[in-house]
């Protein structure tokens, strides 16, 4: 193809079909992606007072830019301006600090702030801290040698006469009386890691934070992770400056060795490092958790092998560095981690989550001798634990019984005795989230569901009654009111041998069942994430309607291996095939799909992001004769090119399943793709990286397959840096949909006329 026409067709994909409308029954791109129509209400972050009885969260200082920090009384909603954002200028400044998020001291009478922030892979976790004595209001900046927003995971000495961070990978205490700074690590460099950690821990374990003050404020413990050995993945920065320049990254890839890690204890006064014997080659483990353990002698400590099919409980004395076993979980498959051990009975018990029967339970074990006995012997999983009441013998949880699309909040005696009681309310179908007070007595609720924004309110527990509004999104729910658009439908489709996979539907506003409808596919199908549930979904909800308007029918479905409350067995059962399972259970559902009345069967497309995008590669080359058109976004391509923390806990080692790596990347069956294909990457993408898609688009060049393409310079996984991105992207697919996949409802295989 000439050049020339080339970028002729680009323009076409990008500028077609974007006339801006007023009228508000009306969805365009541009009120989705570039108005504040749909914008959602701000709310927090709020933080419980050790009271149990009143909260602070932050709101905009009506007398200077900034924000203040707002207490108020569950009960009562009384509101007093806690701290004003004027008493947060520093000397020879004019505007205050910007609070972008802030901890209280135990005493609740100091205050820490992080502001200018500055993003690391995922999150913006490093900046500058503050001190604020509310006593004299005297602010005073941490770390004034360090290097300008370089500070890390800063927090207060549980007497709050100091504060712990890490900057540039070592660990510092200082004393807010002096201004004394400690270091307490020294080695710290860009392969050694002290009390935080490298790109695989933060972005698989969901680990940033690493270290931990002792209850009596005598040592810290902390992790380190040393990445000497792990290979550099290099991108390529080509716009931001005259010369191109090489941005590595620290990325263990599928096969490679993973960075080791280890934990030391050290006196916060500074001095020797006591560091753990953890048995096994550190090398093959991951630690995984570390917290002191209700005391202020030992840790406990979580190991996890390599292919985080083996969990070590472990208890570690921490002024002599040994270890003892206090229980082992095993799975034939992996693991799935939690954070949700608690200490009981004054540290001489702990909750425990597990699922070795066959659901995710709750248990109760024996700091002695390690014995869990369970206590949720029920047939249900326990998603996450919100609060235990151990003076009132009550354990509060997220579970969803009876549908794997919605979550509520149960609660239960934590002697395992009776059935457990659901605590939201039963007329409120969809997605409950809880942020409960210390006592018990009160909670933050917030509650949506596919087709209506979040509410946040206050209530009192346990009889969920709703004292207050805290947000009530009125004007959001308002623009969505005055939509012309359909409801999103939930419904179950039996794809055979007792399968029978959840899923929702948007069809289009002038449906008509006795017409044939094309039909767009949303996909993810990994263990990560389920794309089927019963939650406010912000602007993919509005763009799948907005596609919906466009004449198209939109379907998601969850196939087995997706994280879905539905006992372990459902989880687990694509290990080992990532890839295969998830798209043979796709395409058994678009096929019974296919068979409704209303459905073209000849007009399917499919799309998705990340693991989605890879879904989409494998469903276009594995079932040609399915799927007309896919829109692959950021894809994994092959699996081997992926991180082995990730890739190897649910596909296990390279060395063992090399068959089941080769099956399950698309990049395999790329030689098999019949229909229209739309690749996006962006360039800068640390997680996914380029390469993937680079090295599918040899692979589709050597078997000569037309394909289009489009690359985002710089842009990271979630591509939406810069300017316009988000809008471009979108009105990409939505055009790219509508070029290569027919709009509108057909009558016995002839096109509806206008």
């Amino acid at each position: 193809m000439k050049l020339k026409y080339f970028y002729l067709i680009v323009l076409l994909l990008i500028g077609g079909g974007l006339e801006a409308q007023q009228n508000s029954s009306k969805l365009t791109l541009e009120r989705i992606f570039n108005s504040g129509d749909f914008r959602t209400e701000r709310f927090g972050p709020a933080r419980w007072l050790s009271d149990g009885e009143s909260y602070t969260t932050l709101e905009m200082s009506q007398s200077t830019r900034g924000r203040d920090i707002v207490r108020y009384n569950a009960k009562t909603g009384e509101r007093e301006v806690f701290v004003p954002a004027e008493r947060l200028i520093p000397q020879g400044k004019n505007v205050p600090l910007w609070i972008s998020d802030y901890q209280w001291s135990n005493d609740g009478r100091k205050l820490l702030v992080f502001t200018n922030t500055k993003k690391v892979w995922r999150y913006s976790t490093r900046g500058d801290y503050w001190v604020v004595d509310l006593d004299s209001w005297k602010m005073q900046k941490l770390g004034e040698d360090a290097k300008a927003s370089s500070l890390m995971f800063a927090k207060f000495s549980p007497d709050a006469s100091r504060v712990a961070y890490v900057s540039e990978n070592n660990i510092y205490v200082e004393n807010i009386l002096n201004n004394e700074t400690t270091q307490l690590t020294t080695d710290g460099s860009t392969t050694l890691i002290n009390g935080t950690f490298d790109w695989a821990y933060e972005e698989e374990f969901d680990q940033r934070d690493g270290f931990r003050w002792s209850p009596d404020g005598e040592n810290i413990a902390f992790w380190q992770i040393d990445a000497e050995g792990i290979k550099d993945f290099l991108m390529i920065n080509y716009t931001d400056s005259l010369y191109s320049y090489v941005k590595p990254v620290q990325y263990p890839k599928v096969g490679e060795r993973p960075s080791s890690a280890r934990i030391g204890v050290v006196s916060a006064k500074g001095g020797d490092i006591q560091w753990m014997k953890l048995e096994g080659d550190p090398h093959q483990h991951y630690i995984v958790r570390m917290d002191w353990a209700g005391n202020s002698k030992e840790l406990m400590i979580q190991q996890l092998n390599r292919k985080q099919n083996t969990n070590k409980l472990l208890l570690a004395n921490a002024s002599e560095g040994t270890i003892r076993l206090l229980h082992t979980e095993k799975e034939d498959t992996w693991i799935d981690l939690h954070n949700d051990l608690r200490w009981l009975q004054g540290g001489n018990k702990f909750l425990w989550l597990s699922e070795t029967d066959g659901w995710k339970h709750v248990y109760i074990g024996n700091r002695g001798d390690g014995k869990l006995k369970r206590i949720t012997p029920w047939d249900l999983d326990v998603i996450s634990i919100q609060l235990v009441d151990e003076k009132k013998g009550w354990m509060y949880f997220i579970a969803s019984p009876d549908n794997p699309t919605q979550r509520f909040l149960y609660r239960s005696r934590l002697n395992g005795k009776g059935s457990p009681q659901k605590v939201s309310p039963e007329n409120l179908k969809g997605t409950h989230q809880y942020q409960i007070s210390t006592n018990g007595k009160w909670a933050i609720h917030t509650y949506s569901n596919a087709n209506t924004p979040a509410i946040i309110d206050m209530v009192s527990l346990p009889n969920h009654q709703s004292v207050r509004s805290l947000v009530d999104n009125k004007a959001l729910k308002g623009e969505v009111a005055a939509l012309n658009i359909k409801s999103l439908e939930f419904f179950r489709v039996d794809i055979g041998n007792e399968v029978k996979l959840d899923g929702w539907i948007i069809k289009p506003v002038e449906f008509d069942p006795t017409k044939k409808y094309p039909v767009l596919f949303y996909v993810y199908g990994e263990p990560w994430n389920q794309t089927v549930l019963d939650r406010w979904d912000g602007w993919r909800f509005l763009w799948h309607q907005f596609i919906a308007q466009q004449g198209y029918v939109v379907i998601s479905v969850d196939n087995r291996g997706t994280p879905a409350p539905r006992g372990s067995a459902w989880r687990k059962s694509i290990y080992g095939q990532i890839g295969i399972l998830a798209s043979s259970d796709q395409a058994a559902a678009a096929l019974k799909i296919s068979e409704w009345g209303f459905i073209d069967k000849d007009r399917l497309a499919i799309w998705g992001h990340s693991g989605g995008g890879a879904m989409t590669l494998n469903a276009l080359f594995r079932y040609p004769d399915i799927y007309k058109t896919g829109m692959s976004v950021a894809p994994v391509t092959d699996q081997r090119l992926y991180d082995n923390i990730y890739q190897e806990r649910y596909m296990g080692l390279l060395s063992e399943n090399a068959d089941g790596y080769k099956n399950g990347s698309p990049i395999t069956y790329a030689k098999d793709l019949k229909g229209n294909l739309l690749l996006v990457h962006g360039t800068g993408d640390d997680n996914v990286h380029y390469q993937n898609s680079e090295r599918l688009i040899n692979e589709l060049i050597r078997h000569n397959k037309p394909f289009s393409m489009m690359a985002y310079p710089n842009r990271s996984h979630g591509i939406f840096e810069g300017e316009n991105t988000t809008l471009h992207l979108r009105t990409l697919l939505t055009n790219y949909l509508k070029a290569n996949l027919e709009a509108g409802p057909k009558v016995k295989g002839v096109a509806k006329k206008e």
